[in-house]
C-alpha cells in the first residue's frame, strides 16, 4: 500500500495536480513521522523551488501546525499524526464497537441521518442492520459497504473525489449532493478534540464537508474514544460547545465533561 501512495504522489507532482493545500497537509504529516524535515528535502520531494517550500513552512509556523527551524521545521508535539484507515481500524477497536453501538441508540426509525466517513463510523453502520426503515447518506466508502446488506437501510452516496487513504469522498460534488438534502442527524467521527482548537481533523477538505453535515443537520452527534481529547489535528470543524450530543467511552477528562454539561452538550459514556 505504501509503494501504490509513493507512486500515486509522484504521479500527482508529474502533472501538476498537487495543490497548495494538499502539498502543505503532507509537509506536516511528514514532519510529524520524521520529527523534523529540511528545505532542500521538501523542494526535491515536491519538484516546486525553495522560496515556495520557505513560504509554507512559514505559513505552516503562522499557524502553528510545525515549528520554523533554520533550514526546515520540527514537529509540534500537541498535532496528532493521521493514520490510514487500515491503522485506524485497528486503533481501539474494542472501544469503537461499543461506542458504535451506544450511538446507535441515539437513531430512531424513520431518520434520515449523515454518517462521515471513519473506521467508528464503519462500526456504527454495522449496528444499522436491524433497523427497518433508515435512509443513510454517506461520503465513507467503508461505510456504504457495511451497509450493503442492511435491508431497511436505504444508503446514498455524496459522490466526488475519493481521498484513498481514507475511503472517504470529498470536493464540490459531495457538497452539491449534501446540499439538496436536510437530514434528522449528522453524526460525525473526529481525529481530535481540545479546548482551543475545537474538534479537529487531518484533512481541510474533509473538515469542509464536515462543517457543511452540520448546517443540513437538525442534530449533530460526534463520536469519538477518549484518546482524542487533548490532541489537535490540522483543520478546525466546530468548537466543542457547538454540537448537540458526544458519544465518548469512560476515559473522558472530568475537565471536559464539565465544559460540555455547561454548554448544553449531552453525554452519553459507552459502558
Amino acid at each position: 500500500m505504501k509503494a501504490c501512495y509513493y507512486n500515486y504522489e509522484i504521479y500527482c507532482n508529474q502533472v501538476g495536480f498537487m495543490n497548495t493545500i494538499e502539498r502543505r497537509h503532507k509537509i506536516i504529516q511528514l514532519t510529524i513521522e520524521q520529527g523534523k524535515v529540511e528545505v532542500a528535502t521538501l523542494v526535491e520531494k515536491y519538484n516546486v523551488s525553495a522560496v515556495t517550500i520557505r513560504s509554507d513552512l512559514n505559513y505552516l509556523d503562522d499557524k502553528k501546525l510545525l515549528i520554523r527551524t533554520r533550514g526546515g521545521a520540527i514537529a509540534r508535539s500537541s498535532i496528532s499524526k493521521e493514520l490510514t484507515i487500515d491503522e485506524k481500524h485497528c486503533a481501539q477497536h474494542e472501544i469503537k464497537k461499543k461506542l458504535a453501538l451506544t450511538a446507535s441508540k441515539q437513531i430512531s426509525e424513520g431518520d434520515a441521518i449523515i454518517l462521515d466517513s471513519g473506521s467508528t463510523t464503519a462500526e456504527l453502520a454495522l449496528c444499522l442492520h436491524s433497523f427497518s426503515r433508515l435512509i443513510v447518506m454517506t461520503n465513507g466508502l467503508n461505510v456504504a459497504q457495511n451497509l450493503l446488506t442492511a435491508n431497511g437501510v436505504e444508503v446514498l452516496m455524496t459522490g466526488g473525489t475519493l481521498r484513498k487513504t481514507s475511503l472517504s469522498f470529498y470536493g464540490r460534488q459531495a457538497e452539491d449532493s449534501l446540499e439538496r438534502y436536510h437530514f434528522d442527524k449528522a453524526i460525525l467521527g473526529v481525529d481530535g478534540m481540545d479546548f482551543n482548537a475545537g474538534i479537529t481533523t487531518h484533512f481541510e477538505y474533509e473538515a469542509m464537508l464536515n462543517r457543511l453535515m452540520r448546517s443540513v443537520a437538525k442534530e449533530v452527534i460526534t463520536i469519538t474514544d477518549s484518546s482524542k481529547f487533548n490532541r489537535s489535528s490540522i483543520h478546525k470543524i466546530c468548537g466543542l460547545a457547538e454540537i448537540d450530543t458526544l458519544v465518548t467511552d469512560a476515559g473522558i477528562p472530568d475537565s471536559y465533561a464539565q465544559f460540555l454539561e455547561r454548554n448544553g452538550v449531552q453525554l452519553v459514556i459507552a459502558d
